[in-house]
């Protein structure tokens, strides 16, 4: 036999689809994948998003299915750029198979979910989320009993040193400058004015004093490290009975909490009645929150009607309560406080820090959304909306299968079973396997005798 030299190798001109080199797939998003189809997702989108697009005229734009497909990667995935997400769809089979894109398709780039972002309002992204809703709440995982309610922070896509005074339109660093020089530096540079910034007293920032030349909308505000940002506000409503999120608007993040509760409210009954789940006067559903959202605005508007309150009661300051005659905030409070101080109160209590702050933690650390990369309020809610969906869509493949990220799957254990067959001719072994997210693996191995 010759020996045969190296003297490379030259691609094939024509390659099926079939014949590609493929991994065997993620389990979690094959799982996910069935799921939507059995729901009719694709169809369900693609009706909702017809009125925005154009009958006849204009090249094909990216699917409807694929668009909110990619951005539920972005939360499966912990992606918070929509470039990363692109990157991560290009490079896994499994991601593709789950777009549902062909040989010869690419991942489309990130300006088309830029542009279908800007194309689709708010309303079919609030479509969505009730799909999926819908589709947990079929699964019995809505009860729509008791509901937490509590917020948090996203950092905005601005830089503090990018805001201006309302009054006149002047810099941050502007003002330093001259500040500094009525101090007696002639011409300070950046480390002067980052010293004398430090050092000045009366130092404050105020919203109703700056706003943010790259996007108004997003409001100065002390984060939950301590740390002072651009930033908004999302604010969950939970069913602790279940972890499921009902509601997650997106606030100004100046706003106090006593403030937004009414709006996200209106937003978990709209969305509990969509789902046949609608709190009544005669059928009220519980609100769980902390201290923060307690006043006897809030208290009285919530008394005798569709929402039950159990919010924490934070001491006051002189050790004992002024009614000044108001008979209604005192038996609105009293009442909230009786409700409180139960059994079945201080175990929702407990179920609120357990449920909401995971739900914060999964949409907003491990999903990718603590820091924003867009702007606009109606911009980052309409992500959010979809990530808050995967979320979802996350607690119902738990129950189902068990798991609920891909992480989780690729990382779970692996079992095996071994069995002894013994018959009068021969013993046999045969082992099942689940590793795990490859499928179950039967191995038999025969032998004429086996002690």
């Amino acid at each position: 036999m010759a020996m045969r030299r190296e003297t490379g190798t030259q691609g094939d001109l024509v390659v099926g689809w079939a014949e590609l080199p493929r991994s065997p797939g993620h389990a979690y998003y094959d799982e996910l994948q069935k799921v939507l189809l059995d729901a009719g997702f694709d169809v369900f989108v693609e009706n909702a998003c017809k009125p925005y697009y154009a009958a006849k005229m204009g090249a094909p734009s990216l699917p409807p299915g694929r668009y909110f497909r990619m951005h539920m990667v972005g939360y499966f995935e912990g992606l918070d750029s929509e470039r990363g997400i692109v990157w991560r769809c290009a490079d896994s089979f499994s991601l593709r198979d789950f777009l549902r894109l062909s040989a010869r398709e690419k991942v489309p780039d990130h300006s088309w979910l830029s542009k279908t972002r800007s194309r689709l309002p708010h309303e079919v992204h609030e479509k969505v989320f009730g799909f999926v809703l819908k589709l947990v709440a079929e699964r019995g995982l809505v009860k729509g009993e008791r509901i937490g309610v509590d917020g948090s922070t996203m950092e905005a896509n601005a830089a503090l040193r990018s805001i201006v005074r309302r009054d006149n339109g002047e810099t941050y660093r502007a003002m330093l400058e001259r500040m500094a020089k009525e101090s007696g530096i002639a011409t300070p540079n950046a480390e002067d004015l980052a010293r004398f910034d430090r050092k000045r007293k009366g130092k404050k920032l105020s919203n109703d004093d700056w706003t943010s030349a790259t996007d108004a909308e997003a409001k100065i505000a002390r984060m939950k490290d301590g740390t002072t940002h651009l930033a908004y506000k999302p604010e969950h409503a939970v069913d602790l009975d279940t972890g499921v999120i009902v509601a997650a608007p997106i606030h100004e993040a100046d706003k106090g909490d006593t403030t937004t509760l009414g709006d996200t409210l209106e937003t978990a009954k709209a969305n509990l009645t969509a789902v046949g789940l609608a709190p009544t006067p005669d059928d009220p559903c519980e609100i769980i929150a902390d201290k923060g959202y307690h006043s006897r605005e809030v208290l009285k508007g919530l008394d005798d009607g569709e929402w039950k309150s159990r919010i924490s009661e934070p001491l006051p300051a002189n050790g004992y309560l002024r009614w000044q005659g108001d008979e209604e905030a005192r038996t609105a409070v009293y009442a909230n406080r009786a409700r409180l101080k139960s059994g079945v109160g201080r175990a929702a209590m407990r179920k609120r820090g357990e449920l909401v702050e995971r739900s914060f933690a999964h949409v907003l650390d491990r999903g990718g959304m603590r820091r924003a990369w867009l702007r606009g309020r109606e911009n980052i809610a309409k992500r959010y909306l979809i990530h808050v969906a995967g979320f979802n869509l996350g607690v119902l493949m738990r129950v189902l299968v068990g798991y609920g990220t891909p992480r989780e799957r690729a990382e779970a254990p692996t079992n095996a079973f071994l069995f002894v067959i013994r018959t009068d001719s021969a013993t046999g072994i045969v082992i099942i396997a689940d590793i795990g997210g490859t499928p179950a693996m039967l191995v038999v191995i025969a032998a004429p005798e086996l002690d």
